[in-house]
């Protein structure tokens, strides 16, 4: 594709689509828009009891915005059992172009002032589109993902697209749907106001979650 901008790369967005690299060393971008798309209903979003366990008391302390570049890069950065990263270095620089803009945002979590797991995402009104999670230790980017889900019910969004299924994201009630459908919830996202909550402790984000599933269930 011709040179990206970040405008382009929002237009995307609000159309379904987003692009991935070939490799971490190939600078290639192309656009990908998948058949099938992952989401997470945000008032189903299912939290493990163990997990609640250690979200509200540790040992991670989470933060958001702290560190976009950090958490990117280490997104990039080579994982045992992967073989090549989708994330170049234009990747790297479009993302935190629009992180400076307002348009993207990052979970970091640390133990002892080191980072040790995180996700960063697009966020346009009410759709939030994440990009990718890292972890170090265990569960530091299931906590980063919790985190970011109490967040998003808190400020009113109504979209979490989560683009690929796997069976880190099934577990937490992930479900498939049809490009139409997709659309169909991307459009009404869009046109809903939101506010991606800075701040927001172990406990509060446990208790918004459990409030935010109470209601449908």
């Amino acid at each position: 594709m011709s040179r990206l901008t970040p405008d382009m790369l929002l237009r995307a967005y609000c159309t379904g689509i987003f692009p991935m690299g070939e490799t971490r060393e190939d600078p290639t971008l192309y656009w990908v828009d998948p058949d099938e798309r992952a989401i997470i209903e945000l008032d189903r979003f299912h939290l493990p009891h163990r997990l609640a366990r250690t979200v509200r008391n540790g040992p991670f302390q989470v933060s958001c915005d702290v560190d976009f570049r950090g958490v990117i890069e280490a997104c990039a950065a080579p994982r045992p059992r992967q073989r090549q990263s989708w994330i170049n270095q234009p990747i790297v620089e479009l993302y935190t172009a629009l992180f400076e803009r307002g348009f993207a945002h990052s979970v970091e979590c640390r133990i002892d002032d080191e980072l040790v797991g995180g996700l960063y995402g697009v966020s346009i009104n009410g759709a939030f589109f994440g990009e990718s999670m890292f972890s170090r230790v265990r569960d530091a980017s299931k906590i980063a993902l919790v985190h970011l889900v109490a967040r998003l019910v808190k400020g009113g969004f109504r979209l979490l697209d989560c683009q690929f299924m796997t069976d880190h994201l099934r577990q937490f009630g992930t479900i498939e749907i049809g490009r139409a459908e997709y659309r169909a919830r991307l459009a009404a996202a869009l046109a809903a106001p939101a506010t991606f909550y800075l701040e927001l402790d172990g406990a509060e984000a446990c208790a918004t979650l459990a409030q935010a599933t109470t209601h449908t269930s």
